[in-house]
């Protein structure tokens, strides 16, 4: 179970950034509707956030 989820730390950890902006540009280039890709592009965009807001809630606390 160890070796799954460090799988997945490390798949989101490196992809996170490209599929959060290659989806959209894979379906303007028409890629046809596909409901996996949008819950991990969902995800993504969830991660991005979190790692924004710890960023500024570390300046926040530094200063």
């Amino acid at each position: 179970m160890k070796e799954v989820y460090g799988a997945g730390i490390m798949f989101f950890y490196f992809l996170k950034w490209p599929i959060l902006v290659g989806l959209p540009w894979m379906y303007a280039n028409g890629l046809k509707e596909n409901y996996i890709l949008d819950i991990l592009w969902l995800y993504c965009a969830f991660l991005v956030l979190k790692d924004i807001y710890m960023l500024i809630k570390k300046r926040k606390t530094d200063s």
